[in-house]
C-alpha cells in the first residue's frame, strides 16, 4: 500500500510532534526525522507516484539505454485504490487475485532513522498499527491480511505491541531483517534469548513473521569504502550496487537465526522473507554445510533441514524459480508482485509466467497454497 501522509503522525503523541514532521523544501514536502530531512524515499506523500511495474525490465537487467529509473517510469497521481481496502478488492478481482498480504511502504526506513531514540521507535511503530487497522483493518474480508510493524529495540515494548495486534486481530506481523539497536550505537541479533518472551507469544498464537526488505542500516558498511551517505535504495553508486546485490542483510540476519538457535528454543515458529529476493538462498546454504561438516557437534540438527523448515521466501520475479525451489524446496517458495512498486510486475498473476514448465502442483503451491500455509489460513 502507499500509506496517507497522515499514517505515522495521525496517533503519535505531541510530545513527539517535531521528532517527525513533514517539512517543505522548495515546494516539495520531505520526511523530517529529529531535525534530519531524509531522501530515501524523495515522495514520502505519496501523491505522485511511478508507474506500476515500470521498472521491472530494469531489474531484469534489460536496459540497453542505459536509463535513470526517473527516465523510465510515468508518474501517476496516486489512485484511491492503493490507499484503501474496499477499492483495492475490487481491483484484485479485476486482476484475478484472490487475496494478498500488504505491506507498507514507509515503515522500512523508519526504524533506522529512529534508533538513537528507543522510545520514539515504539511511538512511531504503535501510531502506524493504529492508522492501519483504522484505514485498512488488519484483515479486510478475509482477503486482505495487512502487516502491523513491530519494533524490538526495548524488547518488552516488542511484546506489548504484539499483544495489541494479536487482540486486534493480526494474523502475522512485520520486523527488520538487521541486528536490533541500542541507543548507544550498539546491537544485538533478534535472535537472542532476550527477545524470547516475544518469540513465544509469536509461537503460542500461532501467527508467523514477516521479514520485509527494509534499510537494515547496512550502508555504515560501505561508508567504510566511500563518502559516506544516507541509504537509497534506487539511487546507488556503483559500489553500493554491487553491495546490495549480495543481500547481506537478509544472508546475516537469517545466518543468526539459525546460529542463535531461535528455531530450536521455539519448533513452531514461521518466517516469510519478503521482497529481499532469493539469490542469496543458495550462498547461505552452502555455508550451513560447509560449517556444518566441519563442527557437526555444534548441531543439534544440520542447519539446512532447520531452515527448510521454518522459512518462506517470496523472490524476485525476475529470478530463476526453479533453481530456487531446488534449494529450497517446493513448499517454501511464494508468489509476490510488489504491486503497485515500479520494480514489481504490473499485473500481479504473471508471476505465474515465471514458473515456466514447472509440475501443476508445484505452481499451485507458488501461487497460493504456501503462502496460506505461513499465514495459517
Amino acid at each position: 500500500m502507499y500509506e496517507t501522509i497522515d499514517a505515522y503522525t495521525r496517533y503519535l503523541p505531541d510530545k513527539y510532534s517535531e521528532a517527525l514532521k513533514f517539512v517543505d523544501v522548495n515546494g516539495r514536502k520531505k520526511l523530517q526525522i529529529l531535525g534530519v530531512i531524509t531522501e530515501c524515499i524523495p515522495n514520502p506523500t505519496y501523491e505522485v507516484i511511478p508507474t506500476p511495474g515500470a521498472w521491472a525490465d530494469y531489474y531484469r537487467g534489460i536496459n540497453p539505454d542505459g536509463k535513470t529509473l526517473r527516465e523510465l517510469a510515468e508518474p501517476i497521481r496516486c489512485p484511491d485504490e492503493f490507499r484503501r481496502p474496499d477499492l483495492r478488492l475490487a481491483l484484485m478481482d479485476r486482476q484475478g487475485v484472490d487475496g494478498a498480504v500488504m505491506f507498507p511502504t514507509t515503515a522500512g526506513m523508519l526504524e533506522e532513522r529512529t534508533k538513537s531514540d528507543t522510545e520514539l521507535t515504539h511511538a512511531v511503530t504503535h501510531a502506524f498499527n493504529r492508522w492501519l487497522l483504522e484505514d485498512w483493518t488488519f484483515n479486510y474480508k478475509d482477503r486482505i491480511l495487512t502487516v502491523p510493524a513491530i519494533s524490538l529495540n526495548d524488547p518488552a515494548l516488542g511484546v506489548k505491541e504484539l499483544e495489541w495486534c494479536l487482540e486486534n486481530g493480526t494474523k502475522t506481523v512485520l520486523i527488520r531483517p538487521a541486528p536490533v539497536p541500542r541507543e548507544d550505537g550498539t546491537s544485538r541479533s533478534p535472535a537472542l534469548p532476550e527477545f524470547d518472551d516475544f518469540w513465544g507469544l509469536v509461537e503460542s498464537a500461532g501467527i508467523s513473521v514477516q521479514m520485509h526488505n527494509s534499510d537494515s542500516g547496512y550502508d555504515r558498511y560501505v561508508d567504510d569504502w566511500e563518502t559516506p551517505s544516507e541509504f537509497q535504495g534506487f539511487s546507488l553508486t556503483k559500489l553500493r550496487g554491487f553491495i546490495y546485490e549480495e543481500s547481506r542483510h537478509i544472508f546475516d540476519t537469517l545466518a543468526a537465526f539459525i546460529a542463535h538457535g531461535v528455531f530450536e528454543r521455539f519448533p513452531d515458529l514461521r518466517i516469510g522473507v519478503v521482497e529481499n529476493g532469493g539469490s542469496w538462498a543458495q550462498r547461505l546454504m552452502e555455508a550451513f554445510d560447509r560449517v556444518y561438516r566441519k563442527k557437526p557437534r555444534d548441531f543439534s540438527e544440520h542447519p539446512c533441514e532447520v531452515f527448510r523448515r521454518h522459512v518462506w521466501v517470496n523472490p524476485f520475479h525476475e529470478e530463476d524459480m526453479p533453481h530456487l525451489i531446488e534449494v529450497l524446496g517446493a513448499d517454501r517458495v511464494m508468489f509476490g508482485s510488489d504491486y503497485p512498486h515500479p520494480e514489481g510486475l504490473a499485473d500481479p498473476a504473471e508471476f505465474v509466467k515465471e514458473l515456466g514448465s514447472l509440475p501443476a502442483d508445484t505452481t499451485a503451491r507458488v501461487m497460493g497454497g504456501n503462502l496460506k500455509e505461513l499465514i495459517g489460513v
